[in-house]
């Protein structure tokens, strides 16, 4: 399908990969690993076409359909859920629109004999057998059954995507992709947003893909799932194995091993034959068999042992003082969306050095909590933060925060103090931030290094409490242990949200469980937790709770039709006024530009201030109604 040979490209006169080459074949399923900025999500821009190599090139068989899913992505205003994944079908849309403008003229003709109606009826017959043979009549039920399987609800579709945060339009955007007729799909970290009973969905649904898929992810569990293939780009090289992922560490460092053995023994050999040879040259008899030595040496190909990348981010997260004994307190503590409860009446105490979990499915209230505890949320009842407590946070999403017009060194510098700014580049070089790397513009960065220059930020403010959201997402395997080694290692009070029980293994020793609105304490750590839920994994606890929830959704029966009705003519509504809302954003734009460029000749002409003043208060009163359009959506 995709034939890679000798493949190179390099950044700053430095090469990135070099000389590569691989086959992709029907049925492979490959994961492409490696550290952040090994060159991972590159190589999937060059397979997509995205991007032109420095040397070599990909070959593909005729019309290979290559399928990309980007970390960046952009949707276009007023689109509803179900409207942008139908973007998926560029032909079949256009296709009915053709039959729509044919059906229409023959609706509006009566010369039923005539050689133009004639062809129209010929166009609609063609028109209607390439709509039937592209799936035209298939497409929206299977675009429903797409989006049901990544997490999406029926109420969902007719909603703005601009309602949704960027993890549920990345969703939208893995759909649309899965939906396509693609010979080969390229995946970019598809699992970051989505939560456990979502990737087992799409895992199941790779297993049956019947063409080759290029996934990078660091989620070892997804990867030996879904993969029978492992390329790892190390050092500018790539070991290909047909195994996945564990199978295939286990393979690497067997095969170094036997190199390691078979090095040691050709030294032995190469020494004893110089011993001969600085014995045999003094003597005359001895010279030509010193000079055969010699010769042999010369030939000898010597074993070289496959190079593994060890380098690694050191990271410390030191303690500022000490606080009291407790932390935070929360009684009645309460937040909601519109009509949507995530948490209700929580009543928790935080004690200092505590080291605590929190677990649950997506939408539960996990990174409300985090939020309502850093300060960034309101809520109903009382929450106490306790003496001399100083609170550090990473955000799930905390790598977007970044401004990417700046450089790496640029960001840390304008975040630093007096007492820090001389330690920047220290804290930047245990990042693995170092040389040339700190003048890189951060919107460069991939998504792994951008998270890495989050948390080297976070080092800048004194803390004792550490609250993580989800710090794993775009670290690369190496990364993620060092993160794990250093919280083990911190001093203060943790608070982490994951769903990565690997991760959490050995960090906690109390696990606090969101559902249904509640939070419950468990004692003990993450195995502790599973136990007493009698499983193995959280997995098997998604499968369970969204079982029951699939049983209690189905007795609770559907929304009403005149609720359904009030909610599309509000979301009409909101449509039109974001068309208004643009289209004098733009105009404002525009005499702004006027004045700038020419202010004596434009401000000469009659009437144009308060043509210019009228436009700005008829945008400030359409963005308060779209205000309280999205209000009463939302509510």
């Amino acid at each position: 399908m995709l034939n890679v040979h000798n493949l190179s490209i390099s950044f700053g006169g430095e090469y990135l990969f070099k000389e590569i080459s691989f086959r992709l074949n029907p049925g492979d399923a490959v994961g492409l690993i490696g550290k952040n900025g090994a060159g991972k999500s590159t190589l999937l821009k060059l397979l997509a076409g995205q991007m032109e190599p420095d040397e070599g090139g990909i070959a593909a068989n005729k019309e290979v359909k290559v399928g990309f899913l980007r970390q960046d992505i952009d949707f276009e205003h007023g689109r509803t859920v179900m409207e942008e994944a139908y973007q998926a079908f560029h032909e079949i849309k256009a296709l009915e629109a053709q039959l729509e403008a044919v059906n229409q003229k023959l609706a509006e003709r009566t010369d039923y004999e005539s050689e133009a109606y004639h062809q129209l009826m010929v166009d609609l017959n063609e028109l209607t057998h390439r709509y039937e043979i592209l799936g035209g009549y298939n497409y929206q039920g299977q675009t429903e059954k797409i989006l049901l399987g990544l997490g999406f609800r029926q109420e969902d579709f007719e909603r703005q995507t601009t309602t949704f945060s960027g993890g549920w339009r990345m969703r939208i955007e893995l759909a649309k992709l899965l939906l396509q007729d693609n010979e080969v799909l390229l995946l970019d970290e598809p699992t970051n947003h989505l939560d456990i009973e979502s990737i087992i969905w799409l895992e199941q649904f790779l297993k049956n893909y019947q063409g080759a898929v290029v996934i990078v992810s660091h989620d070892k569990m997804f990867l030996d799932n879904v993969t029978n293939r492992t390329i790892e780009i190390s050092l500018g090289k790539i070991y290909d194995y047909n195994k996945p992922y564990s199978k295939y560490l286990q393979l690497r460092a067997e095969m170094i091993a036997q190199q390691l053995n078979a090095q040691k023994n050709q030294e032995r050999e190469i020494q004893q034959a110089e011993r001969l040879i600085e014995r045999f040259r003094a003597k005359s008899t001895k010279a030509s068999m010193a000079q055969s030595l010699i010769k042999k040496l010369d030939k000898m190909e010597r074993i070289e042992v496959d190079a593994d990348d060890q380098s690694v981010m050191n990271v410390r997260f030191p303690v500022s003082v000490t606080p009291g004994k407790i932390i935070a307190e929360l009684k009645q503590v309460g937040k909601s969306y519109g009509e949507k409860e995530v948490l209700r009446n929580v009543d928790l105490l935080i004690e200092r050095d505590s080291k605590i979990a929190f677990v649950g499915q997506n939408g539960q209230g996990k990174t409300t909590l985090a939020k309502i505890l850093v300060g960034e949320l309101d809520h109903s009842g009382h929450l106490k933060i306790g003496h001399n407590v100083q609170i550090g946070y990473f955000a799930q999403n905390q790598a977007e925060y970044l401004d990417g017009e700046k450089m790496v060194l640029d960001t840390m510098i304008d975040a630093a103090n007096e007492n820090n700014r001389s330690k920047v580049r220290d804290i930047l070089g245990s990042f693995l931030f170092g040389g040339d790397e700190v003048e890189k513009y951060v919107k460069v960065l991939s998504g792994g290094e951008r998270n890495r220059l989050a948390l080297a930020k976070l080092l800048l403010q004194p803390f004792n409490v550490l609250v993580m959201d989800e710090p794993t997402n775009h670290l690369d395997i190496k990364s993620k242990n060092v993160l794990k080694e250093a919280l083990k290692n911190f001093e203060g009070t943790l608070i982490l949200v994951s769903h990565d029980r690997d991760f959490l293994q050995g960090l906690t020793n109390k696990v606090y469980e969101f559902k249904d609105g509640r939070v419950k304490e468990y004692l003990g750590d993450i195995d502790y937790y599973l136990d007493q839920r009698e499983v193995d994994s959280f997995r098997e606890i998604e499968k369970r709770d969204s079982l029951s929830t699939d049983k209690s959704a189905t007795t609770s029966g559907r929304e009403d039709y005149e609720a359904r009705k009030k909610r599309k003519s509000l979301q009409n509504k909101i449509s039109k006024v974001e068309k208004q809302i643009t289209a004098l954003e733009k105009d404002i734009a525009d005499m702004d530009h006027s004045l700038l460029m020419d202010y004596d000749t434009v401000s000469a002409e009659p009437k144009f201030f308060d043509d210019y003043h009228n436009k700005k208060k008829q945008l400030e009163a359409l963005m308060q109604h779209w205000e309280a359009l999205q209000l009463a959506l939302d509510t």
